[in-house]
């Protein structure tokens, strides 16, 4: 009787699966996490073209991400924050966010993800903002 030849799993197989799925597992990772911005189509804004000079940027909508650092003051408009950005320079931009946005809760040291827009006067309106 002719005996049968074993088959045993190549080592290289092992390792090319293994590679495989730690790429899958890491791709959904990237995807799940990009995913979750719902300004991912927005704009980043300049916040050096910013400072520098706001005209360029009038009427425009765009996204930034950073950290509560004051509230300036309340006014009839709604409520100024200075806002520290997270970008390479670490800028510190007021942003105006409107009485239609009173009932969240903003405090000094939480970080958002905002959509904002730039008035004809150059001030931040913040339309839409989520805690990081």
């Amino acid at each position: 009787m002719p005996r049968r030849a074993s088959t045993k799993i190549q080592p290289l197989w092992i390792v090319a699966s293994l590679l495989l799925t730690i790429a899958a597992i890491a791709g959904g990772f990237f995807l799940f996490r990009n995913a979750q911005d719902p300004y991912r189509t927005t704009a980043l804004l300049d916040t050096g073209l910013y400072l520098e000079n706001a005209n360029s940027l009038r009427g425009n909508t765009y996204r930034v991400t950073g950290t509560i650092r004051n509230f300036i003051k309340g006014t009839t408009a709604g409520r100024l924050f200075s806002i520290e950005v997270n970008d390479d320079r670490q800028s510190v931009l007021p942003i105006l966010i409107p009485e239609t946005l009173n009932k969240i809760n903003i405090q000094r040291g939480q970080t958002f993800s905002i959509r904002l827009e730039v008035d004809e006067n150059g001030v931040l309106h913040v339309q839409e903002l989520r805690k990081v």
